[in-house]
């Protein structure tokens, strides 16, 4: 911008016609000529010192930073709505930029502009917001005037420090509640509660029978007959163990008839837990299906044998006449090493499937 000025001054100087002119006078024929071309020449000088003069610009610069201090110390006095400092600065930034020549002096201005901006803003947010807030005092004053207020005669029912404002007629409330009532009158819509028109029932749709998708894979057809084959297998191996513990029995009871068989010595493995439990587990079967018994020896310990073996009968009762019974038996880890170590037992009267070889099978 300053650049720009002074090209502008330096204009006349520049124009070729002048230094025509200029060198004309100079070899002319006239002296008048001469003399005018030093004075436009220095008189053009002058004007760019005094654009160029470096107190002027520090004396300008400063006017711009106090005025800019001013502006942002006295922030909130300029933000009052009844402040008008923020023109005064304004007219105060309008005589300071008539003398800007440089980039300096032009920055300081902008800077002075983007905060009065701000600042401006700021005001013109809070007339908005001041404007649009409810002031109980100035309604209720409102309320009063309307319904008739005479301040200049007292009640009969003032205070005892006589302070009263005046009163209200007697039918002051009702005035205004009669102002009010307009604003609630209106008219409740009528709705009906099946419709604006007779709503006839829909018609029934007609049910679309779905076509049976063929299945994708063949792996699920065959999945049942998978877990059908396994569950006969495992049917079919539980029987045979419980005829492999039968063929134990039986052969025991051969060996020696006379001698009852201890149902916890036969069930009983002293070497693993799970298949003591096993045993127990296909000993039951044996007793479903009648295949074997259980009963009890003179010292009242349960023992077994097979169905057509003889067994004691307890005194009072007939032979045949015992009814079955069925009771759960429970088993614990600790009660099977305390079986182990009361009945002596050392090795197991059942073997591992793995290892069967009983008498009754050769």
């Amino acid at each position: 911008m300053s650049e720009t000025r002074r090209r502008t001054n330096r204009g006349p100087l520049e124009n070729p016609e002048a230094q025509r002119n200029g060198v004309a006078g100079h070899s002319g024929d006239t002296g008048d000529e001469d003399e005018d071309a030093p004075r436009a020449a220095g008189s053009s000088g002058m004007t760019e010192e005094d654009d160029d003069d470096p107190a002027e610009r520090r004396q300008l610069r400063h006017q711009y930073r106090e005025l800019i201090n001013s502006v942002q110390q006295n922030r909130e006095d300029i933000l009052s709505p009844t402040n008008n400092k923020l023109t005064e600065v304004l007219e105060e930034a309008n005589r300071l930029f008539v003398n800007v020549r440089q980039t300096r002096e032009a920055a300081l201005d902008a800077q002075f502009l983007v905060l009065a901006t701000d600042l401006g803003k700021e005001k013109a947010n809070q007339l908005h917001a001041d404007g649009s807030a409810f002031d109980p005092s100035a309604y209720a004053e409102h309320l009063l005037s309307f319904m008739g207020l005479n301040r200049l005669e007292e009640a009969e029912d003032s205070d005892e420090e006589g302070a009263s404002s005046g009163y209200l007629p007697q039918d002051a409330w009702r005035k205004l509640a009669k102002r009010a009532e307009n604003c609630f009158r209106t008219t409740p819509s009528f709705h009906f509660m099946l419709g604006s028109f007779l709503a006839e029932p829909p018609p029934p749709r007609q049910r679309v029978e779905r076509q049976r998708r063929a299945p994708v894979k063949e792996a699920k057809r065959i999945m049942p007959t998978q877990l059908k084959k396994m569950e006969e297998s495992h049917q079919e191996a539980t029987e045979k163990e419980v005829e492999r513990i039968l063929g134990y029995l039986q052969s025991y009871h051969t060996d020696d008839p006379t001698s009852p068989i201890s149902y916890y010595e036969f069930v009983t493995d002293p070497t693993s837990f799970s298949r003591t439990v096993e045993n127990i587990f296909h000993v039951s079967f044996l007793i479903r299906d009648g295949m074997a018994k259980i009963y009890q020896d003179r010292d009242k310990l349960p023992c077994i044998g097979t169905k057509d073996m003889s067994s004691p009968v307890p005194e009072g009762e007939a032979e045949g006449s015992s009814s079955r019974q069925q009771c759960v038996i429970s088993i614990s880890p600790r009660s099977w090493k305390e079986i182990i170590e009361v009945f002596g037992i050392k090795e197991p009267m059942i073997s591992a499937p793995n290892s069967a070889t009983f008498a009754g099978s050769q």
